[in-house]
């Protein structure tokens, strides 16, 4: 793990999906065992996650980008009309940090892939899984242009943690290996905010939870978040075995219903979470790189369903099946294999 002389670190996860703050946990408590000072920085499902995660600690709304997918199977023309609000969105919290960092007195920002917020006054460090961006297949030309303006920006950061295993065994593949390194990458391995060992252990005694056959584990960005929630809710009523729907919108009081076989909750604590993940037998979820870590840590593999047009998750999903032993099942298609197969 990181260690850091700095005292007063403030934490600012993006909020593109829970996996960004979800796999800030592990630093976070990180850097509380280490007694330092946290401060987080977030906005919307992410600072709703960390303030369940961590009640103790002080919080900042920060906004992070504005992004809205597209209902379709391609997100090309849904980023370049996000683009103006996520360039506008740099230079805002760039300049909002500097506030921020004044009247907090803060001497360490860790950014989870936010692109503006290092700081020359203080300790910054950059976290990604990123290091090249996937481009769809009519701009892969835009490539290596695309990794020479992601590289700019992490230049700017005193470090950029990679949390992934470096050369053979890596876990993003061409994401983190395909083009040279920065100068200032450090790998820092598979980062989960599941705990494992004893803490799992004292937790499961004392739950009487009933373990579902399938657990089906909803995320990522509107109008795809309800689109695959509404395939697999339709689907699973249709079944016989007990089933689990994480709806991934965690708030201050978690709802749950029962449909038939199905029950729907809208969150998990991670406790809750990583019992489920070790225990159900079938696993469905996103193809995001947080989901994947979680499942790593444990020893588990999963049935994948990469969001529409999102090309990291789409490789993702296709690279881990090959190289893993993930299943990868185009959103597309997953009717037909949820009722062919499961």
């Amino acid at each position: 793990m990181y260690k850091l002389a700095a005292k007063k670190i403030l934490v600012c996860p993006l909020n593109w999906g829970l996996g960004h703050a979800t796999r800030c946990v592990p630093l976070i408590r990180h850097f509380l065992a280490d007694g330092k000072e946290v401060v987080i920085a977030a906005d919307g499902y992410p600072l709703s996650f960390l303030r369940e995660e961590f009640p103790e600690l002080t919080f900042i709304e920060f906004p992070s980008y504005h992004i809205t997918y597209s209902k379709n199977n391609s997100q090309v023309w849904a980023m370049l009309l996000s683009l103006p609000n996520v360039v506008a969105g740099i230079f805002r919290e760039h300049r909002q940090l500097k506030k921020i960092v004044a009247e907090h007195r803060i001497d360490c920002v860790l950014s989870d892939n936010r692109f503006g917020l290092w700081h020359k006054g203080v300790h910054s460090i950059y976290m990604t899984h990123q290091l090249m961006i996937k481009m769809p297949c009519g701009l892969r030309f835009f490539e290596p242009f695309a990794w020479l303006i992601h590289r700019f920006f992490i230049n700017k950061y005193d470090v950029c943690l990679v949390p992934d295993v470096q050369g053979k065994g890596a876990w993003a593949g061409d994401l983190t290996h395909k083009y040279p390194l920065p100068r200032n990458a450090r790998f820092i391995g598979i980062l989960s905010r599941f705990l494992g060992g004893e803490n799992v252990t004292r937790f499961w005694k004392r739950v009487t939870f009933e373990i579902p056959e399938v657990l089906a584990v909803i995320s990522g960005i509107e109008p795809q978040r309800s689109i695959f929630e509404k395939i697999l809710i339709e689907e699973f009523l249709q079944k016989e075995y007990n089933s689990l729907i994480v709806r991934g919108l965690p708030s201050k009081e978690k709802t749950e219903k029962q449909i038939g076989n199905a029950k729907i909750v809208s969150h998990l604590s991670s406790e809750e979470m990583e019992f489920y993940l070790r225990n159900t037998p079938t696993v469905i979820c996103r193809s995001g790189y947080s989901s994947i870590m979680d499942l790593a840590a444990i020893g588990r593999t999963a049935i994948l369903v990469p969001t529409p047009g999102q090309t990291e998750q789409e490789y993702l999903a296709e690279y881990l099946s090959k190289e893993k032993g993930f299943v990868c099942v185009k959103q597309s298609k997953l009717k037909t294999f949820l009722r062919n197969k499961l």
